[in-house]
């Protein structure tokens, strides 16, 4: 793709409120002079919005005022004047009832904020799971000229020797413990080697997959996704973020010219080759509802089906994102891909070229971690979309973390009505249940939980689990982590709380869930579920009774199959700038 680059010098946006001698400009000129900015600041340079996700109660995000400074050395460096702007900071450790209720109000308020202030381009400085979608989100819908620097990952864990990985040790471990293989006070010891330094989730959790999203989209510089948090590499690669960003509004180098089809099309095979979670899906399908590529479940089968994972990372493999870094990071694979005739080499990126240049010499130091399709940890990664009379508008299974012996399963049905419903019973002996069974949670989907919340991977029960048993077939309308692992079908649907099939299914239905057929069917005959859903009655979502957020959240969110955004926001896109008051 070619990119022609704007006139140089021109009238910038930031001058509407800051270019001329009107009361007005002199008004928005003079409040700013009060932090001690000279007069020639105001001159028609490029107005940088560093747009932080810091904050203390974000610990993935806990190191961003320091990485800031960086940036902002490199916006002064190319001549532009950088502002920095705190911005809605949605925290997976915790957020309630879950960070995703918040992603679509984090993108709103990104959005505005960019609409409405003097800013010629922005930095979005993100790190954990919803920061990165959101703040894209809200870059794609203004299309100011942007760039992603993530947080990077933290250091890998240490515990006895093992390496750890966060999120990943912890659904282990949870399960050691309830099946009598690791003492509480083992895994007290252990919580404090699972996150040794700043950065966010060391696995191939949600967080570092939206970040290889990032960079194979083209919205970050090549090699920004798996530096860690605490390198001093980390650091320099904000500073160059800043300084490209004064070029890329130099040249009006927009999301638009970067978020194509092509793009988007990269990033799914790039999940598929790195093991990248299931929430993926969600947040590039709500993106692309953000710009004018029409993206569908359908695209995530097609093009992920035959991509092999190659990354060898928790929680699919044994690494962790240190060692993808020092084995070369996402351009690596990106190359890896392009040889393999599954990358559009010639998508654009915010480099202003395309992503074959950033990638061609690209050299993989370790091919353990990094490795050939021969040797893949599977050889049809991706995401697997299921359908069926189960689940009509699709289901999502991630094959390169699910056991081989089950893809092809069929069980008798143990229905959980809600999480809490799960809570009471799972772990009661009495509970009729064992291995060849399929776990069913209903109302955890986006209006049913609400917002969706990771408790797809259901922990097993005890009884189960004391056999030595490590996986069985779950299915539900939720999410997971992108830390967790196991046999598990995800946003079904639509969702039980929307009233899709899910609602009425019944403890001992039979299920077959065939994932090489993409199927996912309930053996119930099409009369009974008919009869079932006429006299099947929405629930209330949890917390939504007394209005506000929560209610306008579960009235306008979309199902998980077309991005879980709100339904408001479609052709709204392009607003002018609003005008001045003053």
């Amino acid at each position: 793709m070619t990119f022609t680059k704007a006139p140089w010098p021109r009238r910038l946006r930031s001058q509407e409120w800051y270019g001329g001698t009107t009361r007005d400009n002199i008004y928005h000129r003079g409040w700013l002079k009060n932090q001690g900015y000279p007069h020639d600041l105001f001159d028609g340079r490029p107005v940088i919005g560093i747009l932080n996700t810091w904050s203390e109660l974000t610990p993935c995000n806990g190191h961003l005022r320091e990485l800031a400074q960086k940036v902002k050395a490199g916006v002064w460096e190319a001549g532009g004047f950088p502002l920095e702007v705190p911005v809605f900071s949605a925290s997976e450790n915790t957020y309630r009832p879950t960070a995703m209720m918040y992603r679509n109000l984090a993108a709103m308020a990104v959005e505005e904020t960019m609409r409405a202030q003097p800013i010629d381009g922005a930095v979005l400085l993100v790190g954990c799971d919803k920061t990165t979608p959101s703040l894209m989100m809200g870059a794609a819908s203004t299309d100011i000229p942007s760039i992603v620097v993530t947080g990077g990952p933290m250091l890998n864990g240490w515990f006895r020797n093992e390496r750890v990985g966060s999120g990943t040790a912890l659904w282990q471990m949870s399960e050691d413990i309830k099946a009598g293989k690791m003492t509480q006070a083992d895994f007290l010891e252990a919580e404090q080697a699972m996150s040794r330094s700043s950065g966010t989730c060391n696995t191939m959790g949600t967080a570092s997959t939206m970040a290889s999203m990032a960079e194979a989209l083209g919205m970050a510089l090549s090699g920004n996704a798996a530096i860690p948090g605490v390198d001093a590499r980390r650091r320099v690669i904000a500073q160059l973020s800043g300084r490209r960003i004064v070029e890329m509004v130099k040249d009006d180098l927009k999301p638009s010219d970067i978020l194509t089809r092509e793009a988007f099309e990269n990033a799914i095979r790039v999940n598929g080759a790195i093991g990248g979670s299931t929430n993926a899906v969600v947040h590039l399908l709500a993106l692309a509802g953000r710009t004018a590529v029409d993206l569908t479940l359908d695209d995530w089968d097609r093009l992920g089906r035959d991509v092999p994972t190659i990354v060898n990372l928790m929680p699919s493999g044994k690494y962790l994102m240190e060692e993808f870094f020092y084995a070369g990071g996402l351009p690596v694979v990106l190359k890896r891909l392009g040889e393999a005739g599954m990358l559009h080499r010639d998508a654009l990126t915010v480099s202003g070229g395309p992503v074959w240049d950033e990638v061609k010499d690209a050299v993989n130091w370790n091919e353990d971690v990094i490795r050939p399709a021969d040797k893949a940890l599977t050889a049809s990664g991706g995401i697997a979309v299921l359908r069926g009379n189960l689940a009509p508008g699709g289901a999502v299974l991630k094959p390169s973390a699910a056991s081989p012996e089950l893809m092809r399963h069929r069980g008798r049905a143990v229905v959980f009505e809600d999480i809490d419903d799960y809570k009471a019973k799972i772990d009661d002996d009495a509970l009729d249940i064992d291995e060849t069974s399929i776990m069913v949670l209903k109302n955890c989907g986006p209006k049913g939980y609400p917002g969706m919340s990771e408790v797809g991977n259901m922990g097993l029960p005890p009884k189960v689990l004391k056999k030595g048993i490590t996986d069985m077939v779950r299915i539900s309308d939720a999410r997971m982590s992108g830390t967790a692992y196991g046999t598990v079908v995800l946003h079904t649907s639509p969702e039980a709380a929307a009233g899709g099939p899910l609602a009425v299914v019944e403890t001992g239905d039979m299920i077959e869930l065939d994932v090489p057929g993409r199927r996912l069917h309930l053996d119930v005959p099409d009369e009974e579920i008919a009869r079932r859903l006429a006299a099947w009655t929405a629930p209330v979502a949890p917390g939504t009774e007394g209005g506000g957020y929560s209610r306008l959240y579960v009235d306008h969110v979309e199902g998980a199959d077309t991005g879980a955004d709100f339904d408001f926001l479609k052709g709204c896109r392009g607003r002018e700038v609003p005008r001045d008051s003053h």
